[in-house]
């Protein structure tokens, strides 16, 4: 009676899927940021209500939508902080900038940074959507 010795297959097998497991999150670079379409689905679904979103005005200066209206702004170091705390509680890592279309692209840049060190590990960014065509 005649076997087949698979034992040594199957230790190729998992050294392979090991050395694919170390390797692979070294491949990506840089913050995987998912940017909308005009006509992509709305963030506002019911699942989205409780969201992390940092507010960049035209000045640059960074806000926490939780903080209010009247909130005033923080410091990256600041919010990086506030946000790693929201963040430690939860089990989706994402966060979305909202930025002005008048502010620096080095002010939205800083924003996604501070997000990024706080522990998010999606970056969303947030756009309107375009108006409606009126019919005549």
């Amino acid at each position: 009676m005649a076997q087949i010795n698979v034992v040594p297959y199957i230790d190729v097998m998992l050294v392979l899927l090991v050395i694919f497991m170390v390797t692979a999150p070294k491949l990506q670079e840089g913050v995987e940021v998912q940017l909308p379409q005009a006509t992509a689905k709305p963030v506002d679904s019911p699942e989205d209500k409780d969201r992390i979103v940092v507010t960049v005005d035209a000045q640059g200066r960074l806000y926490l939508d939780r903080d209010g209206r009247n909130a005033p702004p923080l410091a990256p170091a600041e919010l990086a902080g506030r946000v790693a705390a929201l963040l430690a509680r939860r089990q989706d890592k994402r966060a979305f900038v909202r930025a002005d279309r008048a502010v620096d692209y080095g002010a939205v840049i800083q924003a996604m940074t501070a997000l990024q060190a706080a522990g998010a590990e999606r970056i969303g960014l947030l756009t309107e959507p375009p108006p409606k065509k009126k019919k005549q």
